[in-house]
């Protein structure tokens, strides 16, 4: 049986996109292994078709952690049995180069994102410096990969000169019962990192006449708990930090209006294609988002979100207010929804991620 082995830093828990990939593969016949770590509140991983262990490490941030972490991995994936390793994002690509090249197999590189190129990045310059040059290093040594937006295939391509595939991060397409939603509220899923224009978004809600539930957690908690303070806005903004895909779903099921927002420092931002976007889409929920590239094109086919270029507090309040009390708008948005579900889906994506991996391994 074909050993593929996987690897990222989360926690595995909360992480839909490889529990989908993972499980994809599993069906298949693969022996699938996903590789990532354990977190001080780390609950306890939940049955899989495939195998999951979790590194422990003494530091859980900054450069430290990034160190400890890779060096870790690295003794780890050195004496397991495999045929092929897919790191996903820069931050475990040289545990996966080094151990790929030792042991003479196929590797893979999942790149969600423009690492470099994230707000958290690219605004320190001499942590930039770093990132960039293992990038510069080590994704020219991967000809093999994939990304979830044609705009980043293209980076890639113009600086790398390396051909990856697109494979979307969207969710399966599932039967649903749109609730009637007696209480209104707005909805951000996902990392609450900097670059997501929580310092405007936040704000914004002192004339929306609506809560925001923010489900998620990252390194911009701690602001974005304190702005919704310095705002008097306990009263109107929920805070459920990290929860289980399945409570996630209902969440978002019963959302009025989903929130899908990137400030445009950083090609990574500009150049996303966010899961959450789709999460939307699959739950019906019409969404403010970002008028960036990927998301422009998609809108343009299914009209599902109202996009923005201006992420000034009085533009987003303006959006909301125009979603939650624009009946005709909002209908047209919901009916896109219903039809843009049917063609952005894992059943579709899934066939692509499938021919991919059988292509390398044969």
């Amino acid at each position: 049986m074909t050993n593929i082995y996987l690897t990222v830093t989360n926690d595995l828990s909360y992480d839909q996109r490889m529990n989908r990939i993972c499980d994809s593969l599993a069906k298949a016949g693969y022996r699938v292994t996903l590789i990532g770590r354990k977190l001080p509140f780390s609950v306890p991983l939940a049955q899989k078709r495939y195998r999951q262990k979790r590194l422990n490490c003494l530091f859980n941030k900054g450069r430290f952690f990034y160190a400890e972490y890779n060096l870790r991995l690295f003794f780890y994936l050195l004496f397991k049995k495999m045929d092929l390793i897919c790191c996903v994002d820069l931050d475990t690509i040289l545990p996966a180069l080094f151990v790929s090249k030792l042991k003479g197999i196929k590797r893979v590189y999942d790149a969600h994102e423009l690492f470099c190129e994230m707000k958290e990045v690219v605004t320190r310059p001499n942590i930039y410096k770093v990132w960039k040059r293992i990038e510069k290093y080590a994704v020219p040594e991967f000809i093999h990969g994939y990304t979830v937006s044609d705009p980043i295939i293209d980076e890639f391509s113009k600086i790398y000169n390396v051909q990856y595939e697109l494979i979307r991060n969207v969710p399966f397409l599932e039967n649903i019962s749109v609730p009637e939603k007696n209480e209104k509220y707005i909805l951000y899923q996902g990392a609450v990192n900097e670059g997501r224009s929580f310092e405007t978004l936040i704000p914004s809600m002192k004339n929306v006449a609506a809560k925001l539930i923010i489900c998620g957690d990252g390194n911009f908690m701690n602001q974005a708990k304190k702005i919704v303070t310095e705002n008097s806005l306990d009263d109107k903004i929920v805070f459920t930090g990290m929860i289980p895909p399945e409570q996630l779903k209902i969440y978002t099921l019963n959302a009025t209006i989903g929130i899908t927002l990137f400030e445009p420092e950083g090609k990574s931002n500009y150049y996303s294609l966010a899961n959450r976007f789709f999460d939307y889409m699959h739950a019906a929920v019409p969404q403010l988002c970002v008028d960036y590239p990927a998301y422009h094109k998609i809108n343009e086919q299914f009209k599902v979100a109202t996009l923005i270029n201006d992420l000034s507090s009085s533009s987003i309040a303006l959006a909301l207010n125009n979603l939650l009390h624009n009946d005709v708008l909002y209908q047209e948005l919901h009916s896109a929804c219903i039809n843009a579900r049917q063609v952005y889906n894992w059943q579709q994506e899934e066939k692509k991620l499938l021919a991919f991996y059988e292509r390398i391994l044969s």
